[in-house]
């Protein structure tokens, strides 16, 4: 599996403009502490916009006696997510053309617009839920520049030993936020004494619930407002040295890299290899209190079940991108190792869920590990595949690569959200999807071909 070189005409655009004398002198390249600065704050804004997508799914039960919500308007709210997305375009251009600095501050206005529709205190329900669902919109189109522009961030910054562990650190911060509202929202939130009858729950119980969640939005929105001006006040688009030969290098114009990258066949194959398992484990995920409420899971249970295997995913995949920073040109082997691993899970967890037909025991230790074990596995590969993108389709710039991936994730995110608000009775058939589209991606990577067009830039050009 070792790299296979471009063609050099590939390589043309990278060094137009360049006298040849320039061409072959290393370039001054200089890395600053403050990189760690920037990569907290990006950080803790991923992780927030993460917590507030998944507010809701964790804590159905009692936001559904709280506010008045629905099977459907849980499923809608998880959805908003991927709505979000439907301006990719116009985001990936501003990030393009206006820099990290302004795109992100545009996404973190929308984070705190969003969150402060949230915490309105109305006693119209009707209208408090119109308002909430409008908040998750808005902190949905804080996605496209949040998923996206972790591997922009890391090649701007960091040096080409570091880069893997920086997109690492900022793609899987969001998943992470993801998981603290599975653990965040069961422990603040009380669940109904009876959650199968609506009127068996008290007057007293449900202002108690509803007292718990007005502050858990508080919580979020606070924290949101502190990060805004964090933002405002103190985040640069880059250093005043580019930390490497690549960092410098001349890219192409944002018309040209989205012809590029659609007119690659390399590239749509392992986008949809990215695409379609982590945009099914998303919404599976989302909903994962209601898939396991047949198996007799508490809100609580299932709450540690989805904290557990996130969490279990963003350490492993900081340690699989710190082992790629050491070891380079093995990323299409891990990807392969990790797209094998959560086939198995998936596939396990599926048919212990079917106990009825498969007769396997079905205990909470065997749905611990299976989910965990799926969480591990594709939540891990995130930063890997990242990384093989920017690799494979150089010198298309980092934002508009990793936007289109991240867009097409949520795309297969909202088409699976949208069909189960028609097949909400039986979820098995979320099981069955999750388990496919682990299959599908490991047959597209085990017959790619990878490259490595920016790290030939960088350890060749610069020596």
């Amino acid at each position: 599996m070792g790299a296979a070189s471009s063609a050099e005409g590939e390589r043309e655009p990278l060094l137009a403009g360049v006298p040849a004398e320039a061409r072959l002198q290393p370039a001054y390249s200089r890395v600053f502490g403050r990189r760690w600065l920037v990569l907290v704050i990006f950080s803790l804004l991923a992780f927030m916009q993460g917590m507030v997508w998944n507010t809701w799914g964790p804590i159905q039960n009692s936001a559904k006696h709280a506010y008045g919500f629905s099977d459907t308007d849980i499923a809608v709210l998880v959805l908003w997510g991927p709505i979000g997305y439907i301006p990719w375009l116009l985001f990936m251009w501003l990030m393009d053309k206006k820099g990290l600095r302004s795109s992100l501050l545009l996404s973190t206005l929308f984070m705190v617009a969003g969150a402060g529709m949230r915490v309105i205190p109305l006693q119209d329900l009707r209208l408090r839920r119109w308002l909430i669902h409008g908040g998750q919109l808005l902190n949905g189109l804080a996605g496209p520049t949040i998923m996206s522009a972790g591997p922009l961030l890391s090649t701007t910054w960091f040096a080409p030993d570091q880069r893997a562990t920086a997109t690492a650190v900022a793609s899987l911060v969001g998943y992470l936020g993801s998981a603290g509202s599975f653990l965040i929202g069961p422990l603040l939130v009380p669940a109904p004494n009876d959650t199968a009858a609506a009127h068996k729950v008290s007057a007293w119980d449900v202002n108690h619930i509803e007292e718990r969640l007005q502050l858990v939005l508080y919580a979020e929105f606070f924290v949101i407002a502190v990060l805004f001006g964090a933002v405002l006040f103190y985040f640069p688009s880059r250093p005043p040295v580019p930390p490497s030969v690549a960092a410098a290098s001349q890219r192409l114009s944002y018309r040209s890299s989205i012809c590029r990258l659609l007119s690659n066949v390399r590239f749509l194959m392992i986008a949809l290899a990215y695409s379609v398992p982590t945009g099914v484990v998303a919404g599976w995920s989302g909903v994962l209190d209601m898939i396991l409420t047949p198996a007799k899971v508490s809100q609580v249970d299932a709450g540690w079940i989805g904290f557990w295997s996130v969490v279990g995913g963003c350490v492993f995949g900081v340690a699989m991108a710190r082992f790629a920073d050491s070891i380079r040109g093995m990323l299409k082997l891990i990807l392969v190792l990790m797209l094998a691993g959560a086939s198995l899970a998936s596939t396990w967890f599926t048919l212990t869920c079917l106990t009825r037909v498969t007769h396997l025991p079905s205990t909470a230790a065997t749905l611990y590990t299976s989910c965990i074990l799926v969480g591990i596995f594709i939540n891990s590969s995130v930063p890997i595949f990242f990384e093989l993108f920017i690799e494979t389709v150089y010198p298309v710039p980092e934002g508009i690569t990793c936007g289109v991936v991240t867009f097409l994730s949520n795309l297969f995110t909202g088409l699976l959200l949208f069909f189960l608000t028609f097949y909400i009775t039986d979820l098995s058939w979320l099981n069955w999807c999750l388990t496919g589209s682990c299959l599908f991606s490991l047959v597209l990577i085990v017959f790619f071909r990878e490259s490595y067009d920016r790290l030939y830039l960088d350890v060749f050009v610069s020596v």
